[in-house]
């Protein structure tokens, strides 16, 4: 009997590229997932989501959380006991005076929620949402709120909610990236985005957002260059691939197989994208419910592009609207901005409902934190104690309020609400179990929800 004498290095590292090369096979027939995450699954609610992210912090108090003591307060001092010792952003170390609502609110449907009027599209559906009046969060400027938001960490660098989402449960469009991001932008301060907020950080690279652009072609160098036939870009694309197939086997470097299922998609996209923008086929009745031209950089033109992203299978799409941010002038601010999100937030509930979408979908509109109680000359500093969001769609129950904020709606009086929680709800409504959906990284068992308690929001589940 001859034996074969074999180094422990030489072992682990045949037995990693055969495991590789399966996983590889899979990757290039459309089935990482299965490989990658063994998620445990229960009965899902929703086959995928779109997040409507109000970025740069809503006013909580002139959106869904009406304070009538706030407005009889209005130019009073703020009392001590609610601000002494609390984290303040602009704010801290200034004389702090009571700021009313700006704007009025009415109740709505047969359910009475309280609505802001400058949102009279989104108040029909009021029968329809459940709003969140008792969200939290941990971090009070912009980008560490929307990466905590966004990730469940304070700590840059972990994936995004719609990594993880891709992450346990794949796409159901092969032609289409699973994750989509679109932004758009007016009626405030805008602050930026950086493309870090849809990493898949340690998760493997292609599942990141996949960000589009709004106006024009969705993404650069999608067409067909003159000169070039789809024969000839499939035959370059798959030399290139024998080429990285060669080097994953040498270098053991799973990021190449992600570049070689993204080159396969770019090559997929060269018709997919073009047919998704091509908008002939939408119904007069349907372009004046979102009251926009489509590829117009509006923000309901985005949303009108989410929908017939959801219609073909992507999993997660990711809205940005960036002109929240209203540290001065409010009151016109708010008239401005309402002007580009309520109708557009409307129309994609009504035309995801129509086309019996929103049976599988779930919908969250929200910012990263609200704005404080006391004026910041005339506008509202940032505030992470208490801030207000809705859901809507499958699995949600409508017309409730979860939560509630005190009289001044400074900090939460019944019900808190956190960012882990709500991605807790949002992984069950996948169908994926929070406590046990993980990914192994540095030695330990990464959640999306972290470490710290998390709890499915269930008053708001139907």
């Amino acid at each position: 009997m001859l034996f074969h004498s074999a180094t422990r290095r030489t072992f682990l590292g045949q037995g990693l590229t055969g495991l590789g090369s399966i996983a590889l096979s899979r990757l290039l027939a459309g089935d990482l997932p299965s490989v990658l995450a063994a998620a445990p699954t229960r009965a899902a609610k929703v086959k995928r989501v779109i997040f409507l992210s109000m970025s740069g912090g809503p006013s909580h108090l002139e959106t869904f959380d009406f304070k009538p003591k706030l407005r009889e307060m209005h130019g009073k001092p703020m009392p001590e006991s609610f601000t002494k010792g609390q984290q303040l952003a602009q704010l801290q170390g200034k004389a702090l005076n009571c700021m009313g609502a700006q704007h009025d609110f009415s109740r709505h449907g047969k359910s009475g929620i309280e609505i802001c009027n400058l949102f009279p599209h989104i108040a029909k559906h009021a029968d329809e949402i459940a709003v969140i009046r008792s969200m939290n969060t941990k971090q009070i400027n912009h980008d560490p709120a929307q990466g905590f938001l966004n990730t469940g960490s304070i700590i840059p660098g972990r994936p995004s909610m719609g990594s993880w989402v891709l992450y346990g449960l794949g796409s159901e469009c092969q032609n289409l990236p699973g994750f989509v991001v679109l932004t758009s932008v007016g009626g405030g301060q805008a602050q930026p985005i950086s493309s870090r907020q849809w990493s898949s950080g340690f998760l493997p690279g292609h599942l990141q957002g996949v960000e589009f652009q709004s106006a024009g072609d969705p993404v650069h160098y999608v067409r067909t260059p003159p000169g070039n036939t789809d024969e000839s870009q499939k035959k370059l694309i798959q030399t290139v691939n024998r080429l990285n197939q060669i080097g994953a086997q040498q270098s053991r470097d799973p990021e190449v197989a992600t570049r070689i299922q993204q080159y396969e998609l770019a090559f997929r996209m060269q018709a997919s994208v073009p047919e998704l923008m091509d908008n002939r086929g939408e119904s007069k009745e349907t372009l004046e419910l979102y009251g926009c031209k489509p590829g117009d950089g509006s923000f309901a033109s985005n949303c009108l592009l989410a929908r017939r992203l959801a219609e073909r299978g992507v999993r997660f799409i990711q809205l940005y609207h960036r002109g929240w941010d209203h540290h001065g002038g409010i009151k016109q601010g708010l008239v401005d901005i309402a002007k580009l999100v309520d109708q557009g937030t409307s129309a994609l509930l009504t035309d995801l409902k129509q086309r019996g979408l929103l049976d599988d979908t779930l919908v969250v509109w929200g910012g990263e934190f609200g704005r404080t109680p006391m004026a910041q000359g005339d506008g509202r500093d940032h505030h992470i104690k208490a801030f207000s969001i809705f859901l809507a769609g499958g699995g949600i129950k409508g017309g409730v309020v979860h939560g509630e904020t005190d009289e001044l709606g400074y900090d939460i009086a019944r019900d808190p609400v956190s960012v882990h929680d709500l991605h807790a709800t949002l992984l069950h409504l996948l169908g994926l179990d929070f406590e046990r959906f993980t990914y192994r990284y540095q030695g330990l068992d990464q959640r999306l929800t972290g470490v710290e308690p998390a709890s499915i929001i269930r008053p708001i589940l139907a």
